[in-house]
């Protein structure tokens, strides 16, 4: 296992690894200015990290049998998200030295979280249907936190004409009113990976780019509803997170549609993840047009790292001096009387 090099970006020639080759190479080519900044004391914010495994094939050639790409979830570095991790289609010849993909995922995971500082939590995503990348997770303590499906919507036409409640006012997201989405968010996310996310204001507008729109209760002073960018997705078109306050389901409409589409660009699609029991949230997204992807879960684990702390000898070198004055043949040491 070695950490990604210049040289290992040759090795990708496996058809699976191939379309990492892009990401890689961004993550060397900032590797030198996150350098001088840990020299600086400064720690990067999105810095993502790359773990490779080699393995020697029967003429001695180094070759890479996977990959895997992480990145911290807030500027503190405490959480951590597995973004890829991909083995080789073509293995070895099999014999001893020819370990399973299983193997391979789960060794690359293990020496990530060992060799990640700092951390006191991982998640990462994996598709019902991949049992092998699930048990993969299982294996290494990761635990089931929500299912999720996944809808791909592409915007055409244009957004049907419907006034907003007197009260709301659509605002785009700006530092003065993030802490505002922040709260809308962690009202709609679950306890345990809320704790484990720990997430603030400056990872929320650090992770979205400053892209996104809320709609805000002028009275109340609160975000409602709100869209914010996560990420560019790899099929095409952008991954968005879309939160509606519990009380405030009504908005499921055209409210949370122009929403959508204040950050849609023309001929691209928008990703979206809704909670599958969400029913409200699966029917609307179904009469606007979105297409199903599938089912992904959302997996998370804690680190409990043991702390080595150093022990007293104050104590014991007290009780050992009382024992001294106790022992036969010592000669005791008068004590002065009266005043002194």
């Amino acid at each position: 296992m070695e950490s990604l090099q210049g040289w290992h970006l040759p090795l990708l020639d496996d058809p699976a690894l191939v379309p990492l080759q892009t990401v890689l190479q961004r993550i060397l080519l900032l590797s030198l200015p996150r350098r001088l900044a840990a020299g600086l004391g400064r720690r990067s914010s999105n810095a993502s990290s790359a773990l490779v495994a080699l393995l020697a094939d029967a003429s001695g050639r180094w070759r890479v049998r996977g990959v895997m790409v992480s990145r911290p979830l807030n500027r503190r570095g405490s959480c951590w998200e597995v973004q890829h991790l991909l083995v080789a289609h073509a293995p070895l010849a099999p014999g001893p030295a020819s370990p399973a993909d299983s193997d391979v995922a789960g060794s690359l995971l293990r020496e990530a979280i060992q060799r990640t500082r700092g951390a006191s939590s991982w998640v990462a995503s994996a598709s019902s249907l991949d049992p092998a990348r699930l048990a993969v997770l299982r294996e290494q303590g990761f635990q089931p936190q929500r299912a999720e499906r996944v809808w791909r919507w592409l915007p055409s036409g244009s957004l049907p004409a419907a006034a907003l409640p007197p009260s709301l006012q659509l605002r785009p997201l700006q530092p003065r009113n993030a802490a505002l989405l922040w709260h809308l968010e962690q009202a709609t996310c679950p306890a345990p990976l809320r704790q484990m996310l720990d997430r603030r204001i400056e990872d929320l507008l650090d992770r979205s780019g400053g892209r996104g729109w809320l709609l805000i209760d002028a009275e109340r002073n609160e975000a409602v509803a709100g869209v914010r960018w996560v990420a560019s997705h790899p099929a095409g078109g952008q991954r968005l997170e879309l939160s509606v306050h519990p009380g405030w389901g009504v908005l499921l409409g055209p409210a949370c549609e122009l929403l959508l589409r204040r950050l849609a660009r023309r001929g691209e699609p928008l990703w979206l993840h809704s909670p599958s029991e969400d029913t409200a949230r699966l029917h609307w997204l179904s009469q606007l047009g979105a297409q199903e992807q599938g089912e992904e879960v959302l997996m998370a684990r804690s680190l409990w790292r043991r702390q080595e702390g150093q022990v007293s000898l104050n104590p014991a070198r007290r009780l050992s001096a009382v024992l001294e004055t106790l022992q036969p043949g010592r000669r005791s040491v008068p004590t002065p009387i009266g005043p002194r």
